[in-house]
Formats: structure tokens, C-alpha cells, sequence
């Protein structure tokens, strides 16, 4: 069954459709949405039904956590565990191209989380419509990057949505993208944080890194 395509303005997003979005999410809807780095495929952190079906359309195992989006930082201490450098480093970094993987609060369902670490990964996109949709929500909202055998690396926005349109209740699409690529991701489960992938702003998180790392 084909899905609601709504165009929202990047700048400007318009609230009326927002809010649409947001009620189809609290409808238990699977939505596909543009962020920072990239479309993503998104429903309630809370709806375990959503988050199979997107674990359906991806093929992505129980045993893997889903990333979800938060707003802020105080957002995300909701959500996980995070210690003083944790803080500390997080806050320099967002918003931006990061997931960061922390120990879960009881807040996250066991759906959600990592079985064996107990752990999520979480993170707060620099864009202005999924910031938007945040807010609106209220709570955060899953995002797993929407790829499949049939998105290429010559794939356009317009050929993402109508691929997943086909999968997704509500597929938001605007007028211009800023696409950074994958986000690097950083294990924070410890004291000692590595580095887990290698994605969008890297440089500047080992700089960061590297000056905490001179300051103890």
C-alpha cells in the first residue's frame, strides 16, 4: 500500500504537516524522514510494533539496538546512563553527525536495547525539520538509515522515497537536503571511549578526544 508523501520545507517546516507526522506516529506509524545524515526510517521509541516492522524492512536482528533521536542533552540523560566526561564530550559535539552508544535507562524498552550490553545508541541531529519533529513528538523517535538492495550509491532523495514509500506509512520529503553521510559512532559504555566507526565529523571528535585525553 502506497504511503502519505509530504513535502515539508527544510528552513521553514511547515507545523500543520509536522504535526500530521506526528500524529501518525502516535498512531504507531512507520515514517521515512530526512536528518542530517542522511533519510532515515523512524516510528515511536516505545512502539514495539513499529520498531519490528522497521527491523523487517531492514533486516536488522533482535540482538541489535535501534538509534533513536533525542532533542538535547538533558533529553538524552533521560535515556542513558551518562557520566561526567560523557556529558562533557557529548555537549561539544551536538548537534551534530554523532551516535553515541551509552548504557540505557530504564526509560528505553528492552526492545529497543542491546539484550546483552543493556545498552542504546542515541543521537541529536543538526536539522531543522527532524529537530522539529522532535519537539513536536515529544519523545524520541527511532532512526535507522533507510538502505536496502535496491537504494545504489547514484540513488537521488526522490528515488529513496519512492523505494521506501512502498514500506512506510508516512514518507516526509523537502526541498533541499544537506546529507553529511554516515555518523561516526563512539562506545561510551566505559571510561575509555573508542571509536566505533568512522563517519561524518570525525576529525573534529578525535581532536575533542584528544583534548580531554590531555587535560586528565
Amino acid at each position: 500500500m502506497a504511503s502519505l508523501v509530504l513535502s515539508i520545507h527544510s528552513k521553514n517546516p511547515e507545523l500543520r504537516k509536522i504535526e500530521k507526522v506526528v500524529e501518525a506516529l502516535h498512531d504507531g506509524a512507520v515514517i521515512l524522514y530526512p536528518t542530517d545524515t542522511g533519510f532515515t526510517l523512524g516510528c515511536e521509541l516505545s512502539n514495539k510494533e513499529a520498531i519490528n516492522r522497521i527491523r523487517a524492512i531492514r533486516k536488522i536482528p533482535d540482538s541489535k539496538a535501534m538509534t533513536f533521536l533525542c532533542n538535547s542533552l538533558s533529553n538524552i540523560a533521560e535515556f542513558a546512563k551518562v557520566s561526567n566526561t560523557a556529558y562533557k564530550t557529548i555537549k561539544a559535539l551536538i548537534p551534530g553527525p554523532y551516535t553515541f552508544i551509552l548504557p540505557a535507562s530504564k526509560l528505553v524498552p528492552k526492545f529497543a536495547q542491546d539484550p546483552k550490553r543493556n545498552t542504546a545508541g542515541i543521537r541529536v541531529p543538526e536539522n531543522i525539520l527532524s529537530q522539529l519533529l522532535l519537539k513536536e513528538n515529544g519523545a524520541p523517535i527511532i532512526s535507522i538509515s533507510a538502505k536496502n538492495d535496491e537504494v545504489g550509491p547514484n540513488s537521488t532523495p526522490d528515488d529513496i522515497v519512492e523505494i521506501f514509500s512502498k514500506h512506510v506509512d508516512v514518507a516526509v520529503r523537502s526541498d533541499t537536503y544537506t546529507f553529511v553521510g554516515e555518523s561516526s559512532v563512539i562506545n561510551m559504555t566505559t571510561d575509555e571511549f573508542q571509536i566505533f566507526r568512522q563517519g561524518a565529523g570525525y576529525e573534529k571528535l578525535v581532536n575533542f578526544l584528544e583534548e580531554i585525553e590531555e587535560e586528565q
